[in-house]
């Protein structure tokens, strides 16, 4: 995972995009500027053991760039797929996509999902706008990685339970769904 992060993003309470690098070994964060490129973003772009997938809705690019899955060749070769996540409120999100021109030789994974989001702490305009950590766990699950997806899903759950409990200044309740998934899962929390 590719996390681009949009001017103070990484410093809001409600960013899941670091539970991403908490789950995601491989996961690399840049913060994003528009005249300015990280050198080190640029490396990892050009990087041939990744095939770059900008992760944005379809609607936003042109309609030859668009995928819905993801390329056979990013499952069977030694390239592996790095989802590139523009991390950021929607209106962020779509400044990044437009201002940024280091990516319009990516093909734009517009994922389809069946479900709506289920991410309580910002709310989106529309209710097919995924926060960041849903987008990637959407990308986990289109390369097999269930597991890895279902864990970042419960990790959602639990993040979301304690700042919502912080917010209303209320304890903590260990015995709850999102405790139980996340236990169920073998993980510590």
């Amino acid at each position: 995972m590719c996390l681009l992060m949009g001017d103070i993003e990484a410093l809001k309470p409600s960013n899941t995009g670091w539970l991403v690098a908490d789950v995601v070994v491989d996961t690399f964060a840049f913060g994003w500027a528009r005249t300015e490129m990280d050198p080190a973003l640029l490396g990892l772009l050009a990087d041939p053991q990744w095939l770059p997938y900008v992760v944005f809705p379809g609607e936003y690019a042109a309609p030859e760039r668009v995928l819905h899955a993801v390329r056979k060749e990013s499952l069977s070769s030694d390239k592996r797929p790095l989802f590139i996540l523009l991390d950021g409120t929607w209106a962020e999100a779509r400044k990044m996509f437009r201002k940024s021109p280091y990516l319009e030789r990516f093909p734009v994974l517009s994922l389809e999902p069946s479900q709506l989001s289920r991410y309580q702490l910002r709310r989106a305009r529309r209710d097919d706008h995924f926060c960041t950590s849903e987008v990637a766990a959407l990308c986990l699950e289109l390369v097999g990685e269930g597991r890895a997806a279902e864990t970042l899903s419960a990790y959602l759950d639990v993040y979301t339970h304690h700042y919502l409990r912080a917010k209303q200044q209320l304890p903590v309740e260990p015995e709850g769904m999102a405790y139980a998934r996340w236990r169920a899962l073998g993980t510590q929390a």
